[in-house]
């Protein structure tokens, strides 16, 4: 039996009501779904480049604050 639902406040909130025996002991895998996937659209730029996120080795650890600096040459604030 395959449910799905949502997580509200860290409760699994069923999509369709189900009567499960009280005590059942139950399994879930957590999956990711996205909202383009839920409405069967193709995924956004954003969702395709996530698979990318955090892949590039050896960056500066303070890149993110000082890319000025590592862009435009600009100095480190």
């Amino acid at each position: 039996m395959l449910l799905e639902g949502t997580v509200h406040d860290g409760v699994i909130v069923l999509n369709e009501p189900e009567r499960l025996p009280e005590g059942a002991v139950v399994e879930f895998e957590v999956k990711t779904i996205t909202s383009s996937a839920r409405s069967g659209q193709k995924p956004t730029l954003a969702e395709r480049l996530m698979k990318h996120a955090g892949t590039v080795p050896d960056l500066p650890s303070d890149l993110a604050e000082q890319h000025d600096h590592y862009i435009h040459g600009t100095p480190k604030s």
